[in-house]
């Protein structure tokens, strides 16, 4: 009998063991490659959105998912793709003020974020991969990607102008390689450094925590471990994560000031994702390289970096190396919101762009 048990409990532990190396090869791989979403693989509904509420209170991208938005300026549509990722933009940029006049600037909130419709809570489910499926197809790149194409047809847009900043600006570059005939332009600012991964020295974690001071260094760790706890991941519920999310900022925060540049303070722990952050990790994975993906969109491409960024600038290089058509521009004495910290020049670069796009 008790060898019976012995055996028993052995071959449990396997199994958990098993399951725990399947969990970590899974988080490892990408849950989204390039082509996915204009094919409609692993979409949970279609690429084509239901009928327009007639009030306009929001973009209905699919039954059930309402994205919210709002918009600055008159002129030519540009949907601006806000970073984060699942930090919303809850007031219009001061960079592109001074083009209000011959632009409109349409503002949403990603889906899972801000006051766009969050739609998963908790998770009752125990099958690790199986919820990561359902969040990637309820919250990841894919769906994220999915509905930028839904709302250019929502807008009546042949093609689109986008802008996108950090994150967004990677969203928006894989909305471009995945319908590059639907994009007129694209704006990215200080696009985020995940286009290949693993990140040099540590990624934007590793470089947050360099620039901490040094008693602050362990909490930082103590943070991180949290924070990139995925091993009971599917035990929290969205608010416990939007809390654990947006504790990054108060680190970045104390980061730029570090370089020489500001970051916006404001308290965004309730417009701030939950599941949708940990969706992006999980698409994304732990090795990827969307690089070549890029390279087959003809639209012009403004690739804009500021020069006290966190981020290096070969990583934001990155980008304008791998687009066929991109012009890069380094803003002086900017961090990582160009468009807060040099308005003036952030408005004459984009600006000048803009207006030469057909």
């Amino acid at each position: 009998m008790k060898k019976k048990l012995v055996i028993a409990g052995s071959t449990l532990l396997a199994l958990v063991a098993l399951a725990g190396a399947l969990a970590w090869y899974y988080v490892g791989k990408p849950l989204y490659e390039p082509g996915q979403v204009a094919s409609g693989k692993d979409l949970r509904a279609s690429l084509t959105p239901p009928a327009q509420p007639r009030d306009g209170t929001g973009w209905v991208v699919e039954q059930g998912i309402t994205l919210h938005h709002y918009a600055h300026g008159t002129g030519r549509k540009v949907l601006v793709v806000h970073g984060g990722p699942g930090r919303p933009i809850q007031r219009p940029w001061p960079g592109l003020e001074p083009l209000s006049g011959e632009y409109a600037f349409l503002y949403y909130d990603q889906r899972g974020c801000g006051l766009s419709t969050r739609p998963i809570d908790r998770f009752s489910s125990s099958n690790y991969y199986g919820n990561m499926k359902v969040l990637e197809k309820t919250l990841g790149l894919g769906a994220q990607i999915a509905d930028i194409e839904r709302i250019r047809k929502i807008l009546g847009e042949e093609k689109l102008v986008l802008l996108g900043h950090s994150f967004g600006a990677f969203l928006a570059s894989l909305y471009a390689a995945e319908f590059p005939d639907r994009v007129s332009a694209l704006v990215l600012v200080a696009p985020a450094s995940v286009l290949v991964m693993p990140g040099e020295d540590g990624g934007l974690f590793g470089k947050v925590g360099r620039l901490l001071p040094e008693e602050m260094r362990q909490e930082y760790a103590g943070y991180l471990k949290s924070y990139l706890d995925f091993s009971n991941i599917f035990s929290r519920t969205e608010a416990e994560l939007a809390s654990v999310n947006a504790g990054f900022g108060k680190y970045y925060r104390i980061a730029a000031r570090a370089k020489g540049f500001s970051a916006p303070d404001e308290d965004q722990t309730n417009a701030q994702g939950g599941w949708m952050v940990q969706a992006m990790y999980f698409s994304m994975g732990k090795r990827h390289d969307y690089r070549s993906a890029l390279k087959k969109t003809p639209a012009p491409v403004l690739v804009i970096h500021g020069e006290n960024d966190i981020q290096p600038e070969r990583a934001t290089r990155a980008y304008s190396d791998a687009f066929p058509n991109a012009t890069f521009r380094l803003i002086k004495r900017a961090g990582h919101f160009p468009f807060l910290d040099q308005p003036a020049e952030f408005a004459m670069a984009a600006g000048g762009f803009l207006r030469g796009v057909k």
